[in-house]
Order: C-alpha cells, then structure tokens, then sequence
C-alpha cells in the first residue's frame, strides 16, 4: 500500500513539521516585531507548500504505468523538484527586498527572548526532519526527498544564525543587525535555489546519469555469465527516483527467440536487482560475424570474460559510449 511507503511516510512527516513551525514562528514573528523572525517562519510557510507538493507528487510517481503514462509517473518527483527551486528563489527575493526596506525605514524590537527560543527550537525541530529526509531520500534515491532535506538543512543554519544575531541584538542594541542578518539569510536561499534548479534541470533534460553509475551499469553487463556476444548503444536517463536505461544487446542469431528473451530477461533482472530503481529496456540483434561457427563453438559466447572477442567489442562500447 502508498500508505507504507517510507518516501510517502516521510513527505507526510516533514508535512506536519513545516506547518507546526510555520505558525509558531510567524505568531511570534508578530508579537516580537522582528524580521528574522518573520522571515523564518515566511520560509516555514513556503515549506508547508513544498512538502505539500511532494507529498502529491510522490504519491503520484508511486502509482504503477497507466494509459495516459506508459513510462510510469516518475516525472511527478522532478516538477515537485523544479517547483521547490522556484519557492526557494521567491522566498529568498521577498525577504532581501523586505529586510532593505526595514533597514531603510527603521526597526522597532521586542520581547526577543521569545524570538530566540523560537528560532533555537525550530533549528533543532529542522535538524532532526532533515536527517531523517536525508536518509529516507538515500534509501529510496528520490531526488524531491533531496530537495526537500536540503530545505529543512537551510533552516538549521539560518535559524542558528538568526538566534545569535538576536542574542547580539539583545546583548548590545544593535537593532540593525536584524535585517542586515535577514539579508544575509535571503542571498544564501537564494544560492541554495540556483544549485537545486540547476540539479533539477539534468532530469527535465534527460542528462545522462553519473558516470560512476554509468561504469556500474557497464560492468553488470560485462560481467553477466550467459553466452552473448556483445552490447552497444547504451542511454540512460533519470525520471524521479527510476533509472532508465536501455541498450542493444547482440545474441548469436542461430539460437532460438526463446533462448535469446531469456537471457534478455535474466540480465534485466540483475542490473534491476542491483540498482535501485533501474528500469531496463533491451533490444536484442543478431550477430552478424561470418563465418558463423554456431553457438556451441563461438568464443564470444563462452562464459570466459578474455576471450579475444569479447576484449573488442568491449573497445567498441568504451568508443561510442560518449557519443549517444
């Protein structure tokens, strides 16, 4: 069921976290009169939205292919992303504009022993969400977990940050320190924003996955026990937290369809068993070396990895796997 799913169970979690912190900050945000305050839980609001987003968006990339989305719904987790750039980036403009106008026009504090408790407690609230995003998103690899775990991390940070400007504050008067602080927090939002648009824009743009991850893929199949004479044209691409990967696959053309589907199959069975949310797609050809010596004799399909054969069209894959 979606409802035991752990990135469902964690989207819901950071859910309830971000609108529990959301209203105690803005409600002494208010009282206090200060902008690091309000600022702070101006974000917690935006991260009601976007754990909101994710919570439906992950549902949604759970459900299995359908008509409408043969190739599954996986992309639902890269506009969840997109979208939590974007908030990421309006939150950062508001709150520089915003603390700009205040140091301009002047500041009025009080009662900020309440705003520092606020923020210390929303820094440890955050701290424990984040983690918990962090590992729930390396377990699942879901790229909105990421987004989100590097949110609820930026709040540890700028809540600790806020929490000692206000304790200066308190110490010394320095009453200007509480926008010149927001601003601060309002460019590293902003940087943090860029960097996730710009992680988000591989997926939406069908980058190639990481070249570590691509090696992985290569040596599964170079390693794969059953007689095949070689592989070509690998692609790979990410959509949420699924691999997509596909590839041509050269069986020796005197075996039957059968033979060939099911060593097709039991090598989709192993990369999809060893990564985490591959989906593979093989496409099987034919050998074409002549003369033909028959399946029994031909050294490309003997389960011997030094083979002479095997050694070239491994060169072949190596030289056209930077050009697909």
């Amino acid at each position: 069921m979606l409802s035991d799913n752990p990135k469902i169970r964690a989207a819901l979690g950071s859910l309830l976290a971000a609108a529990f912190l959301c209203v105690l900050k803005l409600t002494i945000g208010i009282v206090t009169g200060s902008l690091a305050v309000l600022s702070s839980g101006i974000d917690s609001f935006l991260d009601i939205l976007m754990s909101g987003i994710n919570f439906i968006a992950i549902r949604r990339a759970e459900e299995p292919p359908d008509k409408e989305h043969p190739f599954g719904h996986g992309k639902f987790e890269t506009v969840a992303t997109l979208l939590q750039s974007l908030f990421i980036a309006v939150s950062g403009a508001w709150i520089l504009f915003e603390s700009y106008h205040r140091l301009k026009k002047g500041i009025h504090l009080s009662n900020l022993g309440s705003g520092m408790a606020v923020l210390l407690f929303g820094a440890v609230l955050s701290l424990f969400v984040s983690r918990m995003l962090r590992r729930v998103a390396r377990e699942t690899d879901s790229a909105a977990l990421k987004a989100d775990a590097i949110h609820f991390s930026m709040d540890v940070y700028t809540n600790g940050a806020l929490f000692a400007g206000l304790m200066a504050i308190s110490l010394f008067g320095i009453t200007w320190l509480d926008p010149v602080l927001s601003m601060l927090v309002a460019v590293y939002i902003l940087i943090e924003s860029f960097r996730l648009l710009r992680y988000v824009m591989r997926d939406i743009l069908d980058v190639e996955l990481p070249e570590p991850l691509r090696r992985e893929i290569i040596s599964l199949i170079e390693s794969f026990d059953l007689g095949f004479v070689g592989f070509h044209n690998l692609r790979t691409r990410r959509a949420g937290s699924r691999k997509i990967m596909d590839f041509h696959l050269v069986v020796c053309r005197k075996i039957t369809v059968e033979e060939a589907h099911d060593i097709a199959d039991a090598l989709e069975k192993r990369i999809e068993e060893a990564i985490l949310g591959a989906d593979v797609t093989i496409h099987l050809e034919p050998c074409e070396q002549h003369p033909c010596l028959g399946s029994e004799t031909c050294p490309a399909t003997k389960q011997n990895e030094n083979q002479p054969t095997k050694k070239c069209w491994r060169k072949n894959e190596e030289e056209t796997s930077g050009i697909e």
